[in-house]
């Protein structure tokens, strides 16, 4: 993937985390955008690391193997953000994974079809508030790796279920939300507490 240079106006890690409340606010503008997706990034990514570590009973082969490809993929993307962003980057994230039975089939897989499910509408849903054409380039190469993942997840769960009627309308589109949808969703398994006060809507 081609480095994007960031060049906007950013503040420091320092300057993103509140000293009393430990709340770590995503930026605004672009910068802001690629903050929120790097959150999101960071969450899949400690999820799927989790999910191979601790193999679930009776994971196949094949589950590994495409487990461990889309671990791969989420692990990519972190670091890319990570690395793009530079010194405008959110701290870690600190994640909670307290609900989930990584030792349970179902568990797992309900848990990375949530995921993967938030994860395309997050990216649906911040297109139109990215100004650099650039930016929205990158955007859209993850969220059509992200949808690639949601449809693998989906079918491992229930064999043609990858493009249901939960996530595409009767018009063939795909749901979209806001951030402050999916930030409002994502919180039950993130610790670090997180404001999008400044993102562009």
């Amino acid at each position: 993937m081609a480095v994007v240079a960031l060049t906007a106006a950013g503040c420091s890690k320092d300057d993103m985390v509140d000293p009393v409340t430990g709340a770590v606010d995503l930026g605004s503008g672009d910068i802001g955008i690629l903050n929120y997706a790097y959150a999101l990034e960071q969450l899949e990514a400690a999820f799927y690391e989790a999910v191979i570590k601790t193999p679930f009973a009776g994971m196949t082969e094949t589950e590994k193997i495409f487990l461990t490809d889309i671990r791969d993929h989420e692990l990519a993307h972190r670091d890319f953000f990570k690395a793009a962003l530079g010194d405008k980057a959110i701290p870690a994230l600190e994640v909670n994974f307290s609900a989930i039975n990584f030792n349970d089939k179902a568990s797992v897989l309900g848990t990375a079809k949530a995921f993967e499910d938030l994860g395309v509408s997050a990216y649906n849903g911040a297109g139109k508030l990215i100004k650099s054409p650039d930016y929205l380039t990158l955007a859209g190469k993850i969220v059509s790796v992200e949808a690639r993942h949601a449809a693998l997840i989906r079918d491992l769960i229930e064999n043609g279920s990858f493009a249901n009627m939960e996530v595409v309308d009767a018009n063939g589109l795909d749901v979209a939300r806001t951030p402050k949808e999916v930030l409002a969703i994502a919180k039950a398994y993130i610790k670090t507490e997180i404001t999008a006060n400044n993102l562009p809507s």
